[in-house]
């Protein structure tokens, strides 16, 4: 095995390990320096998951509305809530103001503002789900794609920013979008043909919804950046459940 291949296996174990509540892959030693770049194809890993999840349930004479609560909620048990945990601290330090904005994120507690935000999210999530029926099975893991593929444009773009100098950045180990984003841009060209082959009857939609979505990357991130003045791991966080949830909204009105 190639010293190249290896690197990225063991990267892809340290990505396992740090996005989901997953144990260690056998065989690998799990390295965090080059772990976001696995982030999109986690993020695939885990809408696949959810899906699987959620037909169980619903295959089972569960109701739509139940099987697609317990669907959300396995997406947090599977990152151990890391993700709308950054949202939510992110909410709390966007209205603390900027002197206490990052002393606020790192607050273990939370804000009735982080709450509220919370249950909105929730909400728009379910609705969206609901209005989509099964159509979701396919629709999560490109949503859970879309919305990790975000923090690979935000880690570009803005400087690491951290409360505490002790904090892992990605952007330390950072070798260029394109380098860091190849893996998610070929997987992206594979779902897409995927997606055409065997969804024959929606192709330009889905099209249409790729490129709605890579615009949501781009917005979001810099709607984020601008206010925080950089990018951290709640920040982050924050445009991952940001984006898969107007994604969510945007294939509910469109499909």
């Amino acid at each position: 095995m190639s010293k190249t291949i290896k690197k990225l296996l063991n990267n892809f174990a340290g990505a396992w390990i740090f996005y989901t509540t997953f144990p260690q892959l056998p065989l690998l030693r799990p390295e965090f320096k080059n772990i976001a770049q696995f982030a999109p194809i986690i993020g695939i890993i885990i809408g696949c998951l959810q899906s699987i999840i959620f037909l169980i349930f619903y295959r089972n004479n569960w109701s739509i509305e139940s099987s697609i609560l317990i669907c959300i909620a396995s997406g947090y048990l599977i990152t151990g809530g890391l993700h709308i945990d950054g949202f939510m601290d992110t909410i709390d330090g966007l209205y603390a103001g900027k002197k206490k904005m990052l002393k606020a994120m790192k607050d273990s507690r939370v804000g009735a503002f982080s709450v509220q935000a919370l249950i909105l999210i929730i909400f728009l999530q379910f609705a969206s789900l609901l209005k989509l029926q099964t159509q979701l099975i396919y629709i999560l893991p490109i949503c859970s794609f879309l919305g990790r593929f975000s923090t690979l444009i935000y880690i570009e773009k803005y400087k690491y920013i951290t409360h505490k100098k002790k904090s892992i950045s990605h952007k330390k180990y950072w070798r260029g979008f394109l380098s860091e984003s190849i893996i998610a841009l070929f997987s992206m060209i594979l779902i897409v043909i995927i997606s055409v082959i065997y969804l024959k009857h929606i192709p330009f939609k889905l099209l249409l919804l790729f490129l709605l979505g890579l615009f949501y990357c781009w917005f979001i991130t810099n709607i984020i950046g601008r206010k925080v003045q950089g990018f951290n791991g709640d920040t982050c966080g924050a445009s991952v459940v940001l984006v898969e949830t107007i994604m969510m909204f945007t294939f509910a009105i469109i499909l």
